[in-house]
């Protein structure tokens, strides 16, 4: 009898054991799912946060409603849309006078400077861009494509932070070589563009680029599209 009530606490025991030990598991299991959805919930927040940053509005692409959003009056809205094409960051810099705040609003809007012309002082209108990465702008060129301009300055920053120049330049192209990724990668030229780019090769001088995508856009934007554009001699 005695040997009976031995044994059948050692199972009862050992079924506890057993019991406790699942449920043990059990949890754990439970914490490690909740750990992987809050990691992947925090992934996305710093996915959705990176994509905010490296947002800068094009000052010669953007719509009224853009440029109302990011806090520009009417008046100055007015002013800008009028102004475009602003060739150069300088004109676009004029317009907005000394009553504007540029450090903060260039955060947000821009006109993207040429990579291979640009002063290296000039670089330094870029926000976060002090002496030494205006230097590194400038040291690399010429530069070819926008691939090598990652390729020399990810050597100084993160791929954040060249995602977040690359809304402040572009590398011109010349037109009778360039691939349709270096077209596309132009400020505003989406793949109808690009592909008018293309279908007038061989272009003898750019009088001819002229006459030709002055087919399908106006005065103003030819003159945006011309400066992103060269021909060999």
């Amino acid at each position: 009898m005695r040997h009976f009530l031995k044994l059948t606490c050692s199972l009862t025991l050992l079924a506890i054991m057993v019991l406790a030990c699942k449920e043990d598991k059990k949890d754990k299991s439970t914490e490690a799912a909740t750990a992987e959805q809050e990691a992947s919930a925090t992934e996305e927040v710093q996915e959705i946060t990176k994509s905010e940053m490296t947002t800068v509005l094009n000052a010669n692409l953007a719509t009224e409603e853009d440029l109302k959003a990011i806090g520009i009056s009417d008046e100055m809205v007015e002013k800008i849309v009028k102004g475009r094409p602003f060739l150069t960051m300088t004109d676009f810099n004029s317009l907005l006078g000394s009553e504007v705040n540029t450090s903060e609003l260039y955060k947000k809007i821009f006109v993207p400077f040429n990579l291979n012309t640009t002063a290296e002082a000039d670089f330094k209108m870029i926000p976060g861009v002090g002496d030494r990465m205006a230097h590194e702008f400038e040291e690399y060129r010429p530069y070819v494509s926008l691939a090598q301009f990652r390729r020399e300055i990810g050597k100084y920053v993160d791929e954040t932070e060249v995602a977040r120049y690359e809304n402040y330049v572009f590398v011109p192209i010349e037109l009778n070589t360039a691939s349709e990724e270096m077209i596309l990668a132009l400020p505003g030229v989406g793949k109808r563009m690009a592909h008018e780019f293309e279908e007038y090769r061989p272009y003898k001088n750019m009088a001819q680029f002229r006459k030709e995508i002055d087919k399908y856009v106006d005065d103003k934007e030819l003159a945006r599209l011309e400066r992103f554009v060269y021909l060999k001699q």
